[in-house]
């Protein structure tokens, strides 16, 4: 790949999707498994088994990928039940497409899609947000005043990012003085990429950050961080920069031996790493960060580039409700208590969790979603008929982690950490052209499939 001279701008490929005939012949040809076709196609029907006939009320609180994922299964499994959506969102972003629009790998417009693009037929959606739910009356409030009962309950709201905890930060300043973020949205994804050209040009001093809270997608920060350093690299500016990573807990990535591997090729780059600094301030005119140590003190550094990670927890409808885990590491953060193999609520059986509001070891990928969907269908089916949950949940996640412009690993793995690789010509842990082309063209047509509860 040429290296760009300083001056010369630093833009995002303007990527298209290739045909599925193309795709299929570009994956036969390069000897992918079978499976991985299966992955990235969305004509297989999720089920052919007949449908359960009931009138259950079912209500699903968030439109994202799970919300629904879960609403598409459950009309081809049920004749009769009234499947209500509870979101005032409109559009649909491709949030596992942030970190590429961010690094300039695609145009911001190609992860925005509509919701009403994906929703299937008979169900009603209610355009509001949740404010409240009292799971022993069986009911939701909306922000609105609306009172929706229910019969069965699935929370797919996702996170909170609590930037309130970050003093200074304004997500509206994403782009300006060497600020980013990958994490708020479509337009601070292209915001943060605006920044990143401007500091690749000149080079200088690079701040990027781990929050010590649950994160979706924690490998984002990783990838932000080799993304910065290819940018650097391509603008021949590496030499005359710096980038260390300020790691909020003691480890930068849950998998040890992901870490490892992270922390080794990154000694071969000159990324520093500081453990245990809570970023809690940022000033953003003065380019200045402040951390919070284990012993209380306040570290200030000062920045060319910041990427801001938010601390993140359950949303206020969920975190203030009896469904929240009331003991144990969940409960500060205020996520869902269900069991992290049937995915059902503990304490209330009517209810059950898909996607990043889940407090369970792992699993806030949308690539968890891909497996966990399929499975809170079977055991909410199950529940209707009267019948116990089987279908069982290992904590499947995936991070199809870029370590530069062409290559990536395809990292997975399940609730105990170990490394699961479906793809046996993908070495989870080396550099991969092709996991580079499943990460760029393959895994949204993927996520449009489990969108439409296809795959």
């Amino acid at each position: 790949m040429s290296t760009r001279h300083p001056s010369q701008p630093l833009s995002p490929q303007r990527d298209t999707d290739a045909p599925d005939t193309d795709r299929r012949r570009w994956m036969q040809a390069l000897g992918l498994a079978p499976a991985a076709l299966a992955v990235a196609s969305h004509t297989r029907p999720a089920h052919a088994a007949a449908r359960l006939k009931t009138q259950a009320r079912i209500v699903i609180l968030g439109s994202g990928l799970g919300g629904i994922a879960v609403a598409n299964r459950l009309t081809r499994l049920l004749d009769g039940a009234q499947i209500t959506i509870v979101d005032r969102k409109e559009e649909h972003h491709y949030q596992p497409g942030y970190t590429l629009v961010a690094s300039g790998i695609w145009p911001k417009a190609k992860v925005i899609e509509r919701n009403e693009a994906f929703l299937p037929a008979g169900v009603q959606w209610v355009k509001d947000m949740a404010a409240a739910v009292d799971p022993d009356a069986r009911t939701v409030r909306t922000a609105g005043g609306l009172t929706l009962p229910y019969d069965f309950l699935v929370v797919a709201t996702g996170t909170h990012q609590d930037w309130s905890l970050i003093e200074g930060m304004d997500v509206t300043r994403i782009g300006q003085n060497g600020l980013g973020s990958v994490y708020p949205s479509a337009d601070a994804a292209a915001a943060t990429w605006q920044a990143m050209q401007t500091f690749a040009r000149q080079g200088g001093e690079a701040l990027m950050t781990l929050s010590t809270t649950p994160l979706k997608c924690a490998g984002a920060p990783l990838k932000m961080t080799f993304m910065l350093r290819d940018r650097l690299r391509q603008a021949g500016t590496l030499d005359q920069s710096r980038i260390s990573f300020m790691c909020g807990p003691k480890v930068i990535f849950g998998v040890p031996k992901v870490a490892e591997a992270v922390l080794a090729r990154w000694q071969e780059m000159a990324i520093g790493v500081t453990y245990e600094h809570v970023l809690t301030a940022v000033d953003i005119d003065a380019r200045r960060a402040t951390f919070q140590t284990p012993d209380g003190q306040a570290v200030q550094r000062s920045y060319d580039f910041l990427h801001a990670v938010p601390p993140m927890r359950a949303p206020d409808v969920i975190k203030t409700s009896a469904l929240a885990w009331q003991d144990g590491p969940m409960a500060k953060g205020g996520w869902l208590e269900v069991d992290k193999e049937t995915l059902q609520h503990r304490r209330y059986p009517n209810v059950f969790g898909v996607g990043d509001i889940n407090g369970t070891p792992r699993g806030k990928t949308a690539a968890t979603i891909k497996k966990a969907a399929p499975i809170v269908v079977d055991n909410l089916v199950a529940a209707i008929a009267g019948q116990p949950p089987q279908a069982r949940f290992d904590g499947y996640t995936s991070c199809p982690l870029i370590t530069r412009e062409g290559s990536a690993w395809l990292v997975e793995f399940d609730y105990e950490g170990r490394l699961t690789p479906t793809l046996p010509v993908v070495d989870p842990l080396q550099d991969s052209f092709l996991a580079w082309m499943m990460k760029v063209r393959l895994l949204k047509p993927a996520y449009i499939g489990v969108l439409k509860g296809n795959v």
